[in-house]
C-alpha cells in the first residue's frame, strides 16, 4: 500500500505579532530517539553495530554563543565522562573549522571527538549529554544547539510587510543538503523509532519551549487537549507499519 507522506495536520496560530505553524503530525506521534537500541546511523550502508546514531559527523554550530557554551560545558568534563578528552588536547581542542571553513565539533576515529564508544566503561553515548545529566542539568544546556534541536527544525520566513511565520515540524533528510539523500536510513522515517507510549509534544518539552518559548508552547498544548489525540493523522512511518490508511475524522 502507497502511504502519502504529505498527509498530515497543523496547527497555526497568531502570537505577539507573528504566527506560529506546528506539524502536529509528528509532536503527537510516538517517536523517541533510538540511539543503542537499534539506530541504524547516518551514513549510506546501515551502521548499526558502529553505535554511533547521528554522531558519525562533526556536529555544525549555529553562531558563536553556541560554540563558547559548548566549549565551557567540555571544560567541566573530566577523563571519567569523556573517552577522547586527551585525544582533544592533542587536537588542539574539541572545536575548530572544518574544510569548507565551517565550525564543528572535531571528528576522531570516524565520529564526534565527543562520543563515548561501546568500549568506554559508561558505554557509548555523548559524554555532554551523560555528563549534564550526573550534573542534574539539562542535556540541551550542555550540547551544539543542532544536537538538542535534532529531530525538531524551526524555520521561519518574513513576507514584504515584515510579518514573521515560525514554523515548527520534524526535521527531514533534505535538511542535512544533498548528503540526507544518500542516508541509509533516517530516524523520523523509520517506524523502528516510534515506540514511545507519550507524544512528543510532551517527551521533547523542554526542547520545544527552548526553540518557540513558553507562552507559545502552552498555547500549542492547549489547542492540542481541546481535541481527542486519536483523531490527529497518524505519523506515515507508523501508517507505514501498520498498513493502514489515515485516521478518519
Amino acid at each position: 500500500m502507497t502511504i502519502d507522506d504529505t498527509q498530515r495536520d497543523w496547527i497555526s496560530f497568531e502570537h505577539d505579532g507573528d504566527t506560529y505553524m506546528f506539524d502536529v503530525t509528528f509532536l503527537m506521534s510516538s517517536w523517541r530517539c533510538i540511539f543503542g537500541e537499534g539506530c541504524r546511523g547516518v551514513h549510506e550502508v546501515d551502521t548499526t553495530d558502529l553505535g554511533h546514531g547521528c554522531c558519525s559527523f562533526g556536529a555544525h554550530f549555529a553562531d558563536a554563543a553556541d560554540r563558547k557554551r559548548v566549549r565551557a560545558a567540555a571544560q567541566r568534563l573530566t577523563k571519567d565522562q569523556w573517552q577522547n578528552k586527551s585525544v582533544a588536547k592533542q587536537m588542539g581542542g574539541a572545536i575548530g573549522k572544518n574544510d569548507e571553513g565551517e565550525w564543528t565539533t572535531k571528528v576522531h576515529d570516524g565520529a564526534c571527538v565527543f562520543l563515548n564508544r561501546a568500549d568506554f566503561h559508561s558505554g557509548a553515548g555523548c559524554a555532554l549529554h551523560s555528563a549534564a545529566w550526573e550534573a542534574d542539568e539539562r542535556p540541551m544546556d550542555w550540547k551544539p544547539e543542532v544536537c538538542w534541536q535534532l529531530p525538531l527544525r524551526l524555520t521561519h520566513e518574513i513576507d514584504d510587510v515584515e510579518h514573521t511565520v515560525w514554523t515548527l515540524r520534524e526535521w527531514k533528510r533534505r535538511d542535512w543538503g544533498e548528503g540526507g539523500l544518500e542516508f541509509h536510513w533516517w530516524c523520523t522515517e523509520g517506524p523502528e523509532a516510534f515506540v514511545d507510549p507519550e507524544p512528543v509534544v510532551d517527551t521533547l518539552r523542554d526542547e520545544i519551549i527552548g526553540l518557540v518559548g513558553e507562552p507559545v508552547y502552552d498555547i500549542l498544548r492547549e489547542k492540542l487537549r481541546s481535541r481527542p489525540s486519536t483523531t490527529w493523522v497518524p505519523h506515515p512511518a507508523v501508517r507505514r507499519r501498520n498498513g493502514s490508511d489515515p485516521a478518519v475524522r
